[in-house]
Parts: structure tokens; sequence; C-alpha cells
């Protein structure tokens, strides 16, 4: 399987739908997406403030994606086609947004379903998030902590 994750443009858009409304655990229709204020044209305009998107492809053919608000250092979406997941693509994909976000921010965060039947909860603890706590009756949030370096040593035996 030929892998490759690259940066999303404003072109991307519509793959970007594509992907997101073919889920089936969290599936929101193009209309709800709206109500919700995320549209083509906001999308379009994120990814031309920052880059904030990366679609992951398989063969060539886009099979998901992960987005980030760069400002509030928050990963915004990560979702992957049905036929396509467990094969480390969400993975990757939420590497390239934590290296993005990590860039600019020590703690991290995104607010999923916190239902007990919804994957992603554990994909997320899988990956070295913790859950912070509820956000309302139905989304919880989690949040990761920069990895510290080691200190350097200035010692000739090492």
């Amino acid at each position: 399987m030929t892998v490759t994750i690259r940066l999303a443009t404003p072109a991307d858009v519509e793959v970007l739908f594509d992907i997101r409304t073919s889920v089936v655990q969290n599936h929101l229709s193009r209309e709800q997406l709206a109500a919700l204020g995320i549209t083509a044209a906001t999308l379009a305009d994120a990814m031309r403030h920052a880059p904030c998107c990366w679609i992951a492809q398989v063969h060539g053919a886009p099979v998901g994606f992960a987005m980030v608000d760069v400002d509030d250092g928050e990963v915004f979406a990560l979702f992957i086609r049905p036929t396509f997941e467990g094969r480390g693509l969400g993975q990757a994909l939420l590497d390239s947004a934590e290296a993005c976000l990590f860039q600019t921010h020590e703690v991290i965060g995104l607010t999923t379903d916190g239902g007990a039947t919804i994957r992603a909860n554990g994909f997320y603890i899988h990956q070295g998030w913790t859950l912070v706590g509820a956000v309302d009756e139905r989304d919880v949030r989690y949040e990761k902590r920069r990895a510290l370096l080691p200190p350097v040593v200035d010692d000739p035996r090492w």
C-alpha cells in the first residue's frame, strides 16, 4: 500500500467534505456541518490563513484528512474513509497535526464525541492524549503536552 501525506489546499475542499460525510461514527451531513459554520468558504479561508490540513492518499486517492486550528492549538478534524480504517493513516495524519501545533503551543487539545462506543476515544488515548473532562452532555475534551527534550549534558565523557 503506497501512502502519502500531503498538505491540503483550498482546491481540496470538496474532497474533505466527501471524506467527512463518508464516516459512520460521528457522521454529519453537509447541512449539519453548515449549521456549525463549517462550509467550503470557511475551510478554504482557514487553509489560506495557515498550513492547517493534511490529506492521506493511498495509491494517489484521498482517503483521510486531519485539520487543525493553528491559532487555538486545536485538532479540529481527523477522519478516515471507513474502508481504510485500521491501517495507520489516522496516526500518520495525527502526527502531522501535532507537529504543526507543537511548533507554537505547549499544550494542544481536541474535542470529540465521548460516547462509549466511539472508537476515537481509545485511539486518542493510545496516541498519548489525556481525557480532561466533559465539554457538554455528549462531547469530551482531550489534551496533549509537548514532550520535553532531555537536558543536554555538557560532559566530555558522553
